[in-house]
């Protein structure tokens, strides 16, 4: 397996986790009152934080465990990630125009955060699904 591929699989076990986690914490938190009163920006920092952490520790703990001629990166690999960054960031559009129409509609902040984290958060699921499956089943740049 290519170190591309397993970084990718890191993001995709890290981005669920912690939104995984994200949404425990607020729903769990959530008893009969209003999700939009419920505090929520010290558990999206938090897990934003923790994801990051944990993601930069994994890459590390991956790329030194991985053998050095695994490490190289050639066309095919550059051109992967390309694709699969191009794939993830319409979801990153898709969120901050969500989150741009829930302020110009007047929603609660707490729905127009999580428009946005729910963006990002599928974003990356977008391009790790995107890049996995390019080395899986083959890339074929158009």
């Amino acid at each position: 397996m290519a170190l591309e591929e397993k970084r990718a699989w890191i993001m995709i076990v890290v981005t669920v986790a912690s939104y995984g986690t994200y949404l425990a914490v607020i729903l769990g938190r959530s008893g009969s009152d209003p999700l939009t009163q419920q505090p929520y920006a010290a558990a999206l920092l938090w897990t934003v934080g923790a994801a990051i952490v944990a993601s930069i520790a994994l890459h590390i703990a991956v790329s030194l465990l991985s053998p050095e001629e695994g490490k190289v990166k050639d066309q095919r690999d550059r051109e992967i990630h390309q694709f699969s960054e191009h794939i993830g960031q319409s979801f990153i559009a898709i969120g901050a125009v969500s989150g741009m129409l829930l302020a110009m509609a007047e929603a609660d902040r707490f729905w127009i955060a999580n428009a946005i984290y729910l963006g990002f958060v599928l974003s990356a699921l977008l391009a790790s699904t995107a890049k996995i499956a390019s080395y899986r089943i083959g890339f074929h740049p158009w």
